[in-house]
């Protein structure tokens, strides 16, 4: 999948499952860029793993597109980075940034006007559409062939509110806490078909043959990085700025073997 090799230090990014409860301090530091960070040096970023390839563990660390994306806002400051495993329902309500449990939201995150009431985002930084999983040779190749059919989705996404929206009147939803209990559901058979978005869903089928994409769906979706509402305007500059640089078409190409399209 890979054509190229761009390697990113994610320094001090071991999983920080002890942090994950609980909040830190409410004091924060004002950088000299003008942006607010919980700990001095430190760029703090709550996620939800695993969402292959945007985020996962490996080794002990915590790496993906997000957080090398991340990881060149970091860099260019001069901070670490620190990574926090939150359930996602505290990341996409705004609960994770309101609570100073993280600087930045990240994990594939759609922007849509319900999370932008909540939280402020960065510029979008990747294009999704959703996606449909199969069975290799299911029969299944659309929408219309789910009637009666057990579809799997991931709990707070918009494949799950696409679904409810789209899916035939009596095929039967299945909600899951991650997109790896959704994914498994379809391979092992517990779920006919899974529906979430195409990055995370077109990299496991490239590692997973008896798995297939069989169709997509155009939705107009973007994902963006987010910061406590109102609060962190220098922060944002400052990741816009990693969005916008050759290294993020680098690290882009490093995840998804091709440069991002204009």
């Amino acid at each position: 999948m890979r054509t190229r090799n761009f390697a990113i230090a994610l320094s001090a990014a071991a999983l920080a499952l002890g942090a994950a409860g609980c909040a830190k301090d409410d004091t924060t530091t004002v950088t000299e860029s003008g942006a607010k960070l919980l700990e001095d040096g430190t760029l703090t970023i709550c996620t939800h793993l695993p969402y292959k390839p945007f985020e996962f563990q490996q080794g002990g660390e915590v790496v993906g597109f997000d957080p090398d994306v991340l990881t060149i806002a970091a860099d260019a400051q001069g901070w670490d980075t620190e990574v926090v495993d939150l359930g996602w329902e505290s990341i996409s309500s705004g609960e994770a940034l309101n609570t100073g449990k993280c600087d930045v939201a990240a994990g594939a995150m759609t922007i849509n006007p319900e999370r932008e009431a909540v939280m402020d985002f960065t510029d979008p930084y990747f294009e999704a559409t959703q996606a449909l999983m199969v069975k290799t040779g299911s029969g299944i190749s659309s929408l219309d062939d789910l009637a009666g059919k057990t579809i799997a989705v991931q709990d707070a996404t918009t494949g799950a509110d696409f679904m409810r929206e789209n899916a035939p009147a009596d095929a039967e939803i299945i909600s899951f806490e991650d997109s790896a209990l959704m994914q498994q559901a379809v391979k092992t058979g517990k779920a006919d078909a899974g529906v979430n978005d195409n990055g995370l869903l077109n990299f496991f089928v490239s590692q997973n043959p008896d798995v297939e994409v069989v169709e997509e769906f155009s939705t107009d979706e973007s994902y963006g990085f987010a910061v406590k509402k109102d609060d962190n305007d220098g922060l944002l500059t400052i990741i816009n700025d990693a969005i916008a640089s050759d290294d993020y078409d680098k690290v882009y190409e490093k995840w998804f073997g091709k440069a991002p399209t204009e």
